[in-house]
């Protein structure tokens, strides 16, 4: 509007420039999942433009006959039209694994590589392509061997996921008879209908930040309260943990001025920038506590570094239960209260937090990068960003402890709870609660339910008084062999 209005440029002109900026904003981010969402930008104003121009776009929905896709890159918009009965895979020449078409993807079940550079020079109308999605591999114009090679292996993977599916509504618990609870992490409530289908047990990261994004103002009361009433009732009193905001570091809104900060993920964020915020803080507490009576409610604060930092969002939240209830509200009395442990300062006092959470929830995507120092989007220290080095196994074992001497409980919502090669040390170190991408939770179950705790326990005894990440993987592999 301001071009429009004040710099005389047509509705087309405005738009352009205005995409330009704001995509150039967000492939300069560090973090590769906000960098991704430039294209999200670039789809939605490409689809206004076509109607102030009157230009027809392509409509992937005409697809009749059997096909894979190659082209530069494939947007949101044009995968969600894509009908996976005729195209049976696609490959790009940018994009990630963070993009929305390959989450997308993901969920339609379509094979997709994004990110090749070149595909688009290698490939011609009329070739043979087998897209690889499970190994990141795209073959142009196969050997017959090739062919019948991987026909052999489509036909063992989709095998391989109807004997999955009976897992759906099974008990993961162990052959000695130990359970563990797996559950999903989701960012709005339209990760639901994955979450069921995976049988989940629970939702262990609801990550809020996603209601703030996207938008010129703050959510009202209202809004959020609606989006946590959905997702409690979706979920039919299994336990569900929601994460309060969480922005700052690499997630910016355009709405809050943030200061600049030399290193904005040790800076002010998460519940640093709630409790000095507390305009922003209450009413996502307000819509939480509302929410409360149509499921089972946890609440999570990240990154809290004191004891203190707790007392005051707690004593923040209790505040406003008790003003809710002088309103008429009717809240639960069975929420729990618990905290991210990201910081290796809160790892070292989880003795001091267990008196007072209620529960733990790893994050260990930032314990990791703070533990070893290691910014996990550097691709020159990214050898050090290592989940299973024995000082991060050490930490996670002591937040365990901790919690269980207090009779509390601890999960993980990190990328590490969902990782073939975690998951029997965890289960050894006594994890309570496994929360990952929905999508992992049947392969999870199926390989917890093959597992024996005291074996695992051994493990992981052993792998904590390894030296190296290496002495652990290799431990891990001769053991579950």
């Amino acid at each position: 509007q301001d071009k429009i209005k004040n710099e005389n440029a047509n509705a087309a002109t405005a738009l352009t420039d205005v995409t330009t900026q704001f995509v150039t904003i967000f492939e300069s981010m560090d973090n590769e999942y906000m960098k991704e969402r430039a294209a999200d930008i670039r789809d939605v104003s490409k689809r206004v433009l076509s109607h102030i121009l009157g230009i027809e776009l392509p409509n992937p929905s005409m697809i009749d006959e059997s096909v894979v896709i190659v082209g530069n890159d494939l947007t949101p918009s044009d995968t969600a039209q894509l009908n996976k009965e005729f195209v049976q895979g696609f490959a790009t020449n940018i994009g990630g694994r963070t993009s929305h078409s390959a989450i997308m993807s993901r969920s339609l079940e379509i094979p997709a590589i994004v990110g090749t550079k070149s595909i688009t020079q290698e490939v011609k109308q009329g070739d043979m392509i087998i897209v690889d999605g499970l190994n990141g591999d795209v073959i142009v114009n196969p050997t017959e061997d090739e062919l019948i090679a991987y026909q052999d292996k489509r036909e063992r993977y989709f095998a391989d996921k109807k004997e999955l599916q009976k897992l759906r509504d099974a008990d993961t618990v162990t052959v000695d008879g130990v359970h563990a609870e797996l559950a999903a992490n989701i960012g709005t409530p339209n990760d639901l209908p994955g979450v069921i289908e995976n049988g989940a047990q629970g939702i262990g990261l609801y990550r809020t930040e996603f209601l703030y994004m996207g938008r010129d103002q703050m959510p009202t009361e209202e809004e959020q309260f609606e989006a946590y009433k959905e997702v409690l009732e979706a979920m039919n009193g299994k336990r569900v943990v929601v994460r309060t905001l969480d922005i700052g570091g690499d997630k910016e809104l355009s709405y809050l001025n943030l200061p600049e900060e030399m290193n904005p993920f040790l800076g002010y964020r998460a519940i640093r920038l709630c409790l000095a915020q507390q305009d922003i803080f209450r009413p996502q507490l307000r819509a939480l506590l509302r929410a409360s009576v149509y499921g089972k409610l946890n609440i999570m604060f990240p990154m809290v570094a004191t004891i203190n930092e707790f007392r005051e969002a707690k004593a923040i939240l209790l505040e406003e239960k008790e003003n809710l209830k002088n309103e008429g509200h009717d809240i639960s009395d069975d929420i729990e209260l618990g905290i991210m442990v990201e910081i290796p300062a809160t790892a070292a006092l989880a003795d001091v937090f267990a008196k007072e959470v209620d529960f733990f929830s790893i994050g260990t995507n930032d314990l990791i990068q703070y533990t070893l120092a290691a910014d996990r989007m550097s691709e020159r220290v990214s050898y050090l960003y290592q989940p299973y080095n024995p000082s991060i196994l050490r930490l996670v074992k002591q937040v365990i402890e901790a919690s269980h001497k207090e009779g509390k409980w601890t999960g993980m919502c990190g990328e590490m709870a969902g990782d073939e090669t975690a998951i029997p040390l965890l289960l050894g170190l006594g994890l309570d609660e496994f929360s990952m991408s929905a999508t992992s939770i049947l392969k999870a179950r199926r390989q917890i339910n093959g597992l024996s705790k005291n074996e695992m326990t051994e493990l992981a005894n052993r792998a904590v008084d390894c030296a190296t990440q290496e002495e652990v993987i290799e431990l891990v592999n001769n053991y579950v062999k």
